[in-house]
């Protein structure tokens, strides 16, 4: 579902040491030429450690954010409204899980384990998109979800269909197509409370002013203030900048609103013909880094589900392990 919001902002971290450049330069050479020629980089083929690592950091991030994402809508199932919304939201739940398996996997041929990435996020050494940091208070909020979050999603991870790491790449092609399916049914969730009652209307406006802004800030620090993206770009990770998908997500969504009678809450918004596009007002930047420090609304209670949910399923891992192993032993003996 979600990513790469929690680059930080190169205040707000210690200076790191000057890297030496130790690889060899002709395969530095090589690399750099197959990136720029836009060809797909495999898990055998030779990569500087500086990629392999900025790779284990965004799709570990990826993955850790999919997961922690079916914690806001999962506990809206047993009260969805009717069977229809049930089922529908079950399945979008059980995608999102699915979403983070395909991404760990691909993590893993980087040489990572999944261990070693569960460790990292309950240790606070990685993150997941701050977006799940926040309660959903009512069922429009699952709409909400739906057509914002799953919607700057989007806007986030087609592009990485084209990521220069060809698993990732691969992976992204399904994940891209359930999303669409997400994004959809979170709209026409919306869109059938903006035409019910007054009440009902009233809380699908109370969703969108509370997402809005955490919407936006999911792509992440502005382009000045985002040490990890000139790189990232460079060596075809990401192709295009925090600020570039933050604009179109808002020239796409803001239509959307306007169509189902509900008000952006941004009194600074206004379309400039200049561009050709929105301009909207500040984002509150101090907001988005107490909530990467862990300071969100549901933070905590968020960590301690997926710490949980993992010592609780320990014995479903070493049952599996065993039994994989017992199998393999009967082959060999056969």
């Amino acid at each position: 579902m979600y990513k790469t919001d929690l680059q930080g902002s190169a205040n707000d971290r210690p200076a790191r040491p000057a890297v030496v450049q130790t690889e060899p330069a002709d395969l530095v050479e090589a690399f750099e030429a197959r990136v720029a020629d836009d060809q797909f980089i495999e898990p055998k083929d030779w990569m500087p450690e500086a990629y392999r690592r900025t790779l284990v950091r965004q799709i570990s991030q990826h993955a850790h954010s999919e997961i922690v994402g079916m914690l806001p809508e999962g506990n809206w199932i047993t009260r969805a409204p009717s069977l229809r919304r049930k089922a529908i939201l079950l399945a979008k739940v059980q995608d999102e899980g699915g979403h983070g398996l395909y991404l760990y996997a691909a993590a893993e041929t980087l040489g990572t384990s999944r261990e070693e990435m569960i460790e990292a996020l309950h240790a606070g050494k990685a993150k997941y998109s701050t977006i799940f940091n926040y309660p959903t208070v009512t069922w429009a909020d699952i709409g909400a979800i739906g057509w914002l979050v799953d919607g700057a999603a989007i806007m986030n991870q087609v592009p990485l269909q084209r990521t220069s790491y060809g698993p990732y790449a691969r992976a992204m092609v399904r994940v891209c197509k359930e999303e669409s399916f997400h994004q959809r049914q979170g709209y026409e969730l919306t869109m059938a409370m903006a035409q019910g009652t007054a009440e009902q209307k009233r809380m699908a406006q109370d969703a969108l002013n509370r997402w809005w802004w955490p919407s936006l800030m999911m792509f992440g620090p502005p382009d000045d203030n985002s040490p990890n993206t000139a790189q990232s770009m460079r060596w075809r990770i990401k192709r295009d900048t925090n600020d570039e998908l933050r604009q179109k997500f808002v020239d796409v969504t803001v239509p959307q609103a306007e169509a189902i009678g509900l008000t952006v809450p941004d009194p600074d918004l206004k379309w400039n013909a200049d561009k050709g596009g929105y301009d909207f007002g500040a984002i509150d930047w101090e907001e988005f880094y107490a909530v990467v420090r862990g300071e969100g609304p549901v933070a905590q209670e968020r960590m301690a589900a997926r710490i949980s949910a993992w010592e609780d399923g320990a014995w479903v891992r070493e049952a599996a392990t065993v039994h994989a192993q017992k199998r393999i032993a009967r082959s060999e003996a056969a």
